[in-house]
């Protein structure tokens, strides 16, 4: 009958024990979604992105078909400042289910230093994931290609140190800038989002080099991105670490911003912590890397360094759910590495392409991008002509052809020129020595 009584007694302070353990996890999970919200408003004003983006207005200009099965559609929609943004959309011409009304994953490419829509992997990755049942935006950044003066893709136009007018911080341009690529961005995901084939839940973005410090910190203020790859990057770094810093470059698109992010904390790590937990608050993420990336420092980051920001992360959460994993190549340097099949699988797993399956996908047949290139004639940077770089890539769908320049330009001449003012470097620079100046008459 004690024995009886006493197991009664222990069962009543399990369960209580286990509705306090309830109680404190929704309370904890109550006082971050509160913080969380705190953050995300602390990095739009520091990148001055608005609350409320801009209308999108977007505009079907014409389409082409660069490989079988394949549509490319050339578009425009607004960005910040009112500028305008060129795009290339890469869709299914069929897919599986089409006809039941089975929908379309989305995704957005964000291009690295010098790169656009033009660059081999944009165009590739639009052919190739478009085959696999998704569609895809690729797009010009600020500077580059249709959004560059002379149309010259490499120019590297919004790396140009501006100084600032009397009055307003060193630092205002690039977090300015920041906001502008933080904007180009999530108007990419508008764009999908209110396209009616593609299923607005199952979006991803994939981001290179310095499109990957864009897509990271973009995952982390956009909850309608359902999933993040970040290639050559990921390395949301503290000042005093060993080795390469995004608060000691030079480049206004990275270090500015990156620096305007103390104010989420001035603990070590504490941006990156932050950067982490607010993407797994809105969902899946991978970060690739070449063991010997030296551009990104990988070499100074191993799996420790990591493991160390994730602990952080899962620190503030409270939770690993959704936390981010990282996928390492041994050997391997900088380079968009979703193209191989490690990423393809991952990217399946989360939005489901509606053309190819698990099994599909890894028996694939992967050619050497290198190879690829030289039989096409297309053009790779010269210092990422090497094995452990871009040229290395064993990517999934070899028999993808070039697509010429001409045809990826989204304007004619005659309209280039009609809104060019909507599109250049020049242009928003001006309209952005503008804003500030108006700032310090305030």
């Amino acid at each position: 009958m004690k024995l009886a009584v006493a197991r009664k007694v222990l069962i009543f302070v399990a369960t209580l024990l286990a509705l306090s353990s309830g109680i404190m996890r929704a309370q904890t999970t109550k006082e971050h979604q509160s913080l969380a919200a705190h953050w995300r408003k602390e990095i739009k004003d520091a990148l001055y992105v608005p609350e409320r983006l801009p209308p999108l207005e977007a505009k079907f200009w014409s389409s082409f078909s660069p490989v079988q099965g394949v549509i490319a559609d050339r578009v425009t929609y607004r960005t910040a400042s009112g500028m305008l943004i060129p795009a290339i959309i890469y869709r299914p011409e069929h897919w599986a289910g089409q006809a039941k009304g089975t929908k379309l994953p989305g995704i957005v490419i964000v291009n690295g230093h010098g790169a656009d829509k033009f660059s081999w992997y944009a165009f590739y990755s639009g052919m190739m994931f478009a085959q696999a049942g998704a569609e895809v935006v690729t797009y010009d950044p600020i500077g580059e290609g249709e959004r560059n003066i002379e149309k010259k893709s490499q120019a590297g136009s919004h790396d140009r140190i501006v100084q600032t007018p009397e009055g307003v911080p060193a630092d205002d341009w690039g977090q300015r800038l920041a906001g502008l690529m933080q904007v180009d961005l999530m108007q990419a995901v508008s764009y999908l989002s209110q396209r009616p084939e593609v299923d607005s839940h199952r979006i991803a973005v994939l981001g290179y080099s310095m499109g990957a410090f864009v897509s990271g910190i973009a995952g982390a203020i956009d909850p309608r991105i359902h999933a993040v790859l970040l290639s050559g990057g990921g390395t949301y770094d503290d000042e005093n670490d060993v080795g390469k810093s995004f608060d000691r470059g030079k480049l206004p698109c990275q270090a500015p911003p990156w620096r305007s992010l103390r104010v989420l904390g001035s603990a070590p790590h504490m941006r990156g912590a932050v950067i982490y937990a607010l993407n797994a608050d809105r969902g899946a993420m991978l970060v690739e890397n070449g063991s010997a990336d030296e551009v990104m420092d990988i070499p100074h980051r191993g799996p420790e360094w990591f493991a160390d920001l994730r602990e952080r992360a899962i620190a503030l959460r409270k939770t690993d759910r959704n936390l981010f994993t990282t996928h390492v190549d041994a050997t391997m340097g900088h380079r968009p590495a979703w193209v191989e099949r490690a990423g393809v699988l991952w990217l399946n797993d989360q939005i489901h392409f509606a053309n190819w399956n698990t099994s599909a996908i890894a028996e694939m047949p992967v050619t050497r991008i290198g190879d690829w290139a030289k039989a096409n004639g297309v053009e790779i940077p010269t210092n990422y002509q090497r094995n452990d770089r871009e040229a290395g890539l064993m990517a999934l769908g070899g028999a993808l052809p070039r697509i010429e320049r001409d045809q990826l330009m989204v304007l004619s001449a005659s309209d280039w020129e009609k809104l060019h003012t909507e599109l250049t470097y020049e242009s928003w620079a001006e309209k952005t020595l503008a804003a500030e100046q108006a700032a310090t008459r305030k």
